[in-house]
């Protein structure tokens, strides 16, 4: 992806924001129930980083999503980006770190919670 080096500074220093709070402990990273992804909330953004490659496995592609709850707009950085592909996966390492003892969730799963807080 052509984009000014500027740009690549500051998605690079956004990685390693994530990658930084994830090994503090401070993103907590869950993985969703029937999925090979990771969902974090942040800064009222939706952080997913998928898919998840067991063993180490690098030929798999992997991608960071970020997009605001407010907003339809979104960043998607994949480990194919000769610029920033690398910190993409040193992310994913960390994050599938920190999450391997979790069990997994259901981000969608309606519960009383929800429903009261939606309906009041």
């Amino acid at each position: 992806m052509d984009r000014d080096s500027a740009t690549t500074d500051r998605l690079r220093n956004l990685i390693s924001k994530i990658e930084s709070l994830t090994d503090k402990g401070e993103l907590h990273w869950e993985k969703q129930i029937g999925s090979a992804h990771r969902y974090a909330r942040w800064n009222n953004n939706l952080l997913i980083l998928g898919p998840s490659a067991t063993g180490g496995d690098t030929s798999v592609q992997r991608y960071l999503f970020i997009t605001p709850f407010d907003s339809p707009a979104c960043i998607e950085i994949n480990s194919n980006d000769e610029q920033l592909g690398d910190d993409v996966l040193a992310l994913a390492k960390e994050v599938e770190s920190a999450t391997k003892d979790e069990p997994p969730s259901d981000p969608f799963a309606v519960t009383d919670d929800f429903l009261r807080n939606l309906i009041g």
